[in-house]
């Protein structure tokens, strides 16, 4: 009898254990974080600005309301492109993988993987991978 009060008083342990686990995941969930995996996001899409060829986009935290900024990672693939456009607000891009050649106010530059680009509103750009490589970008500015 004692032994079944031991394994009974475990497996209450155990499930109350999980439980709380699973409960408090989900309090620091409402509490201020948001954990999101690219592979539940991730979305065909075509060359964004008119930019052509398809891309595999990645638009972290979109379903969140009150988000003040835009976090992507897209990866464009040959043939494809982020159209050549005018910036209203700050924008950065930061080059994750590949190489690609950034057009900025009509001047072409090389860009490589850990290249960051800042464009400030009134600026144009667009961003292209080179030869036959993908080139992968992490894209992010205000609402």
């Amino acid at each position: 009898m004692k032994l079944m009060q031991i394994i009974a008083a475990f497996f209450t342990g155990t499930l109350l254990t999980l439980a709380i686990v699973a409960f408090t995941k989900t309090v620091k969930n409402e509490d201020g974080y948001t954990i999101e995996h690219e592979r539940d996001i991730e979305k065909a899409e075509p060359g964004s600005h008119n930019g052509g060829g398809m891309t595999t986009a990645y638009s972290f935290f979109s379903k969140v309301s009150d988000l003040k900024l835009v976090f992507r990672k897209r990866v464009l693939r040959p043939g494809s492109s982020i159209g050549y456009h005018l910036q209203k607000e700050d924008e950065i891009y930061y080059i994750a993988d590949g190489q690609g050649e950034l057009t900025m106010n009509g001047k072409k530059i090389p860009v490589t993987a850990g290249d960051a680009i800042l464009t400030r509103g009134g600026n144009s750009h667009g961003l292209k991978p080179v030869e036959n490589d993908s080139l992968t970008v992490i894209i992010n500015y205000d609402k």
